[in-house]
């Protein structure tokens, strides 16, 4: 059976921990590689990556259901009368009309499947039903699942995984909640539990076949293991031991599937309500931290004691991290998002047209330019949805304003609550006064002052300005500005400081000359100044002034000829 270069290394380094005396020559005939095989694993945890062919797909493809189908007919059937390869081939030729596949390809295949059916069928039916109690020592065991839960995650009822980490003889456990059961979630719950645990289970940790960890289950116990996965393995140095498919396999790791369900009833119900699942997370490390107190069934000394002792003895963590996150390069579309996963996201406007650097995490997505982060997402987890940042759209839409209203991006924008109440007003008041598209263009102008200043300030001057009566953007800079050098942990700025002893000056809109008035302390002066007030001059009813005279210079004046010239 097919063995990744991945598992391999994980098994050559996981005998040279058990036995360091083992020599390579020893390691290269149990796995059946050369020497500069055993050497480069031992060097490396994951092994170079290298160009692999395309895969090619069976020709019995389309039949194997149908093929599998009569070897279990033959199970119940009498031993002299069951299929033999060439009353399989009679009857796909007969039956389905497929006459594509050789008489040693059919051969090979029957050969494969007949004993695994057989195993199938004989399953279950040679012990009896029962559990047996276990005894396990300390750092030794582990146990890993995933459990549904159900969250108000900003505002919306959603669908998320909890995962959770159990160790067996404390039963210490750590919980995490994320966006979908994906690999960057499954190896993303693993490293960091086993920061928050100190250490690895030295003997190896209990899982059902999940679909990050496993992609095909075979004969037995025996599992053809995700490349991403055996590498993360091989990174921490822990063994797998995957349970026996269905109800079975759930008893042999029946303290973790009980947790997730007492971790669930006692603390997600009702269903949390939170911004972010960063800020759930935050608060389920609270509470694994709390239950260390807790004790278990039958205990009589609680978690968090049991596990001092076990702590003790995990095995070492590496000196480096592992990168749980997968990196892609999706080409910016015309409409200023990426595809990823059959989802879509928004970035800057500039890259359209260009490739960029995505790191898809277990409940965010990042756009890189360079290093430098340009975009931030949730991870979305339905497909052919979306997700915009309107400030994405800003220097597009400041060319096409009528675009503005009926945007993905605003719509998104006013159902998260960044597009406020303000902005709504801020922007009516400027469509009043300039008409719509330039209206719209000043809001736009207004949107980009974010990109510098805290929202906070960018609201209180937009709240500011529109009680003058104004609906400047440039107002609502000097505004927001102000803003921040009221704040006390700003520094004052040099032209509002007033010594002491000397007078200060302010104007007021409408009074006439300035007036002079004493120093007053900074949270009793005047908050804005009006630059466009008008005074009321008297009426003048004298006549205007002739222009005649100034009206002389704007003609041009002819010089006249000299007698040289002549006439033509």
């Amino acid at each position: 059976m097919y063995r990744s270069r991945e598992w391999i290394f994980e098994r050559i380094r996981r005998d040279h921990r058990t036995d360091p005396t083992l020599s390579g020559r020893a390691l290269a005939q149990r796995y059946k590689v050369s020497r500069n095989t055993v050497a480069e694993a031992l060097r490396a945890p994951v092994p170079k990556e290298r160009k692999k062919p395309p895969p090619r797909q069976s020709v019995l493809e389309p039949v194997k259901g149908v093929i599998d189908a009569m070897l279990r007919e033959d199970v119940n059937a009498p031993r002299k009368q069951k299929h033999t390869i060439d009353r399989i081939m009679t009857r796909l030729a007969a039956e389905h009309d497929f006459e594509h596949a050789s008489y040693s390809t059919i051969a090979n295949w029957v050969h494969q499947r007949r004993p695994q059916i057989v195993a199938e069928a004989l399953e279950g039916r040679r012990h009896l039903e029962g559990t047996v109690p276990q005894k396990k020592l300390p750092g030794e065991e582990a146990e890993v699942d995933f459990a549904d839960v159900w969250l108000d995650l900003a505002g919306q009822r959603r669908k998320c995984v909890l995962f959770t980490l159990r160790m067996s003889y404390s039963g210490k456990a750590v919980h995490r909640v994320y966006a979908t059961a994906s690999q960057e979630a499954f190896l993303e719950g693993h490293a960091e539990a086993f920061e928050v645990l100190g250490g690895v289970p030295t003997r190896h940790i209990r899982y059902d076949n999940l679909k990050p960890a496993v992609k095909q289950v075979c004969f037995g116990r025996s599992r053809k293991e995700s490349t991403g996965w055996a590498a993360f393995r091989s990174w921490f140095g822990f063994s797998a031991f995957y349970c026996a498919p269905g109800i079975e396999g759930a008893h042999e790791k029946g303290g973790v599937e009980h947790e997730g369900g007492r971790f669930r009833r006692k603390h997600l119900v009702p269903p949390p309500v939170v911004e972010s699942l960063a800020e759930l997370n935050e608060r389920l490390a609270a509470i694994d931290a709390a239950e260390d107190a807790r004790h278990v069934h039958g205990r009589p000394t609680s978690i968090g004691f049991d596990f001092e002792t076990e702590r003790q003895v995990l095995g070492a963590l590496p000196a480096d991290g592992f990168d749980c996150g997968l990196d892609l390069a999706p080409t910016v579309h015309r409409n200023g998002r990426i595809t990823v996963r059959q989802g879509y996201y928004s970035v800057p406007a500039r890259f359209i047209g260009t490739q960029v650097r995505v790191r898809l995490k277990a409940n965010e997505l990042l756009v890189f330019d360079g290093r430098k982060v340009v975009a931030r997402h949730p991870r979305l987890t339905r497909r052919y949805t979306y997700h915009d940042d309107l400030d994405h759209y800003l220097e597009i839409l400041l060319v096409k304003p009528g675009a503005f209203a009926g945007a993905s991006a605003l719509a998104q924008a006013r159902a998260e609550g960044g597009f406020t109440g303000v902005h709504e007003a801020f922007w009516s008041a400027a469509r009043a006064a300039h008409g719509e598209r330039e209206g719209t263009r000043t809001l736009i102008e207004v949107l980009l002052l974010h990109r510098q200043l805290p929202t906070q300030a960018v609201v209180a001057g937009m709240e500011t300005v529109m009680r003058i009566g104004s609906v400047s953007a440039e107002m609502v800079a000097i505004e927001a500005r102000k803003t921040l050098d009221d704040e006390p942990d700003a520094e004052p700025d040099r032209a509002d400081e007033v010594l002491p002893g000397r007078a200060a000056t302010t104007a007021r809109a409408g009074s006439g000359p300035v007036a002079v008035q004493e120093a007053v302390p900074p949270e009793s002066r005047a908050k804005v100044i009006s630059l466009n007030a008008r005074r009321h001059l008297p009426q003048d009813d004298r006549p205007l002034p002739s222009m005649a005279k100034y009206d002389r210079l704007l003609k041009p004046t002819i010089p006249p000829k000299s007698p040289e010239e002549g006439t033509a």
